[in-house]
């Protein structure tokens, strides 16, 4: 039996090692293609783009050429598939290769581009060769000198990009657009390297930075080889989201752009605040004379889903207060909590996203007696020339609301986040449309909850049940007035 296996590994070894300019031809190898029983018996190999890269590499090194490539593509084309392929390719036929891999988030590192990587390695022909744990692939008799780390990228630890002087040197950055450029900076020096590999994916989301710079008309261009990917050419897309994202924003709009073909926003970004919009917000202190003359509103956004969060909000002309964040509360729980505040507070009126879950806590407090209004985000718009519904309309307020030298928003890393993190584009009425929560969701991880507490305020409907005169002084200006 053993004699068996010793001649079962050096087989392994010499066929693999036939593959050392042949990359895509080790990815055939090494993984269960069409294979009966297992996770790839529906799958017959990468996808053309994927072998045409994979071949790219392998005639670079063939050559004993480095190679720099980047790929600007629309979602759902393959990227985490083919970096896990790449890493284990050359990781099998490179030996002692030195690697890292990055990304533009923590939670895109971990729970995307690793965790692909474990499924690939689990499923290869040499598994055996290699040990998968949560920040390192290694060779199981060379951890120190064989292994490729996934390491999270900030400017701060941008030293752990420079000591990449192996023989052989692999870099990966994934989303590439949001990577910071002390980063960039740092990696150019493993490229001295002969035959060292650099690789960067991304969606095209900035029309400025270093991903961008890549490509033609970009100061490094010269630099590097690059690729646009249209997702509608690649076979694993959804087709159908693709259609709908054309139908909502039109073939040529900065949206489709990004998120469908892989090019880059013409002007701007599609990101509907400005991340220095938000951040100038919170760096503001307005005294009590510059909005105690409002009245206060609140805005409520009920949690949809286990990990969402329901948040209550208190604005005051420009001022927003101290945010409530409750987590896994049923509606008579966060009911309890409105009123609590109305009673505090006793501001103008309530607004409730009233979709789903939301709408309990209206009813509820309007049998209360409370000044509620039921807010429908999917509603027509009041400003049709403008927006596609009233979701659009509401952050259209906001955002012009947030560029008045008199407001201060709370200074808090998720609400800036929720800010800034939403996209839009245009429909064929050329409606602002904002990209669904359901998106924004799947994109970034999580649903927008501090921002769209806010964002409800500026609904231009009125209460569904007027306030007592005797519980409110005579305001001033409407809640909407001063947006």
């Amino acid at each position: 039996m053993i004699a068996e296996e010793i001649n079962y590994e050096q087989e392994l070894i010499a066929d693999i090692s036939d593959f050392y300019f042949d990359l895509y031809g080790l990815v055939m190898y090494l993984f269960p293609w069409g294979e009966k029983g297992t996770q790839l018996e529906n799958e017959t190999g990468p996808d053309e783009w994927q072998k045409e890269q994979l071949d790219r590499i392998s005639e670079a090194l063939k050559n004993g050429e480095s190679i720099q490539e980047a790929i600007a593509s629309g979602h759902g084309i393959g990227k985490s598939c083919e970096v896990a392929w790449i890493i284990i390719g050359l990781m099998s036929i490179r030996p002692h290769l030195n690697g890292v891999v990055t990304a533009n988030t923590l939670k895109q590192l971990t729970d995307k581009t690793w965790k692909e990587l474990a499924k690939w390695h689990k499923l290869a022909i040499n598994t055996h060769w290699f040990k998968w744990t949560a920040t390192k692939f290694s060779h199981v008799q060379h951890e120190e000198t064989w292994f490729v780390s996934a390491t999270p990228q900030t400017e701060h630890n941008s030293e752990a990009f420079a000591g990449l002087h192996a023989e052989f040197v692999l870099m990966i950055f994934d989303e590439a657009s949001a990577i910071p450029d002390a980063i960039w900076d740092v990696s150019e020096g493993a490229m001295t390297t002969p035959e060292a590999v650099w690789l960067v994916y991304g969606n095209p989301t900035k029309p400025t930075g270093r991903f961008r710079d890549c490509f033609s008309g970009g100061k490094f261009s010269h630099r590097w080889k690059v690729r646009n990917i249209d997702s509608r050419t690649c076979k694993k897309t959804d087709k159908s989201k693709i259609k709908e994202w054309i139908d909502d924003y039109g073939e040529d709009s900065d949206f489709v752009r990004v998120r469908v073909k892989g090019e880059f926003p013409r002007v701007g970004t599609n990101q509907f605040i400005g991340s220095d919009v938000a951040l100038e917000c919170m760096q503001r202190q307005l005294e009590p004379r510059q909005f105690a003359s409002y009245q206060k509103v609140i805005g409520v956004d009920p949690a949809r889903f286990g990990d969402d969060r329901s948040v209550i909000s208190i604005r005051q002309g420009g001022k927003v207060f101290p945010l409530m964040i409750y987590q896994s509360l049923d509606t008579m729980q966060l009911t309890s909590h409105v009123v609590d505040v109305y009673r505090e507070h006793m501001p103008f009126a309530v607004y409730v996203d009233g979709i789903g879950i939301g709408a309990g806590v209206v009813d509820r407090l309007m049998q209360l007696g409370i000044p509620v209004v039921d807010v429908v985000a999917s509603s027509a718009s009041t400003q049709p020339r403008e927006y596609a519904n009233m979701r659009a309309q509401m952050w259209g307020g906001m955002r012009e609301w947030l560029t008045n030298p008199d407001t201060d928003i709370p200074y808090d890393k998720d609400l800036q986040d929720d800010l800034t993190n939403l996209e839009y584009g245009y429909n064929a009425k050329f409606q602002i449309v904002l990209e669904s929560k359901d998106s924004l969701k799947e994109r970034v991880g999580k649903s927008p909850d501090t921002a769209e507490s806010i964002a409800v305020t500026f609904c231009p409907h009125k209460p569904i049940r007027k306030a007592q005169p005797d519980l409110y002084r005579k305001h001033q200006v409407s809640n909407n007035a001063w947006t």
